[in-house]
């Protein structure tokens, strides 16, 4: 009985070669193939339907950009529009003031 022959590198060479030739035959008879023109038709109204909607995808998130911008320039604007919180001191005149306007009222129900 005869063992096991292990290919050389010239059986894989040559085996390598013709499967090579095989597959570029293989695509050039695809490539050569007639397309039918309702195939060709579906194709094509299924890649500007997949364009179309890409394109209001991109449109979605440019407006939705676009109203972030807008929404982050109000709140700048409404930030730069607020006065200043009051200094300490002017909380104590405030206070102050309420404190003795308490006590004039009390002063006037006695009277």
């Amino acid at each position: 009985m005869a063992g096991y022959k292990e290919p050389g590198l010239g059986d894989r060479r040559n085996a390598s070669a013709e499967a090579r030739a095989k597959a570029i035959e293989a695509l050039k008879a695809k490539a050569k193939a007639p397309v039918d023109p309702a195939i060709l038709a579906e194709r094509i109204a299924k890649a500007e339907a997949k364009e179309k909607a890409e394109a209001e995808k991109r449109a979605a998130i440019k407006q939705r950009r676009e109203e972030e911008k807008a929404e982050k320039a109000r709140i700048a604007a409404e930030k730069a529009n607020v006065p200043p919180p009051p200094s300490q001191a002017e909380l104590d005149a405030q206070r102050k003031a309420l404190r003795d306007a308490r006590y004039a009222a009390r002063k006037a129900r006695k009277k």
